[in-house]
């Protein structure tokens, strides 16, 4: 599988679909505050995706659901359950909401995803750490889709 790490904005990426690091569906969204990734498709996106992700129901943690882009200029996003009840992170969920992202975009037939820190942000996962979990996760992975994995940096004035 062949990943390529860049730094900038996950929105702003030319893939087919990005990966929304969610919580486990168990609050209804419009309860949240979304923040981090959530909040910028939020912001720039609309809230259908939000609508079509709670269908889903609680989510195991770190599964994936698969929903439109809204207003997004991608086929898709996938959402993973990557944090706990507690808002916490954890190896095994960083490492499968990356693995199961990746089986749900092959699934869909997409070859470029685009992937944030998964567990770095509200997870309060150390970022390189996280980012080492998710590398080591896809590299044991045969696939033909690309990961873009991004690491978040604010764009400078």
């Amino acid at each position: 599988m062949k990943v390529t790490v860049v730094e900038g904005d996950l929105l702003d990426q030319d893939v087919d679909a990005i990966v929304n690091a969610w919580n486990r569906n168990i609050i209804p969204w419009w309860l949240l505050l979304p923040q981090g990734v959530s909040g910028a498709i939020k912001k720039r996106g609309g809230t259908a995706p939000f609508h079509e992700v709670a269908r889903h129901g609680p989510m195991p943690l770190g599964s994936a659901v698969h929903t439109s882009a809204g207003e997004l200029p991608f086929r898709a996003i996938i959402h993973v359950a990557g944090i706990n009840m507690l808002w916490r992170a954890s190896e095994a969920s960083i490492r499968d909401s990356a693995r199961n992202a990746v089986r749900l975009a092959e699934k869909h037939g997409y070859t470029r995803l685009g992937m944030p820190i998964l567990g770095a942000g509200s997870g309060g996962y150390d970022e390189a750490s996280a980012e080492s979990l998710i590398r080591d996760e896809l590299d044991g992975i045969e696939s033909d889709v690309e990961v873009v994995l991004v690491r978040f940096r604010c764009p400078t004035t």
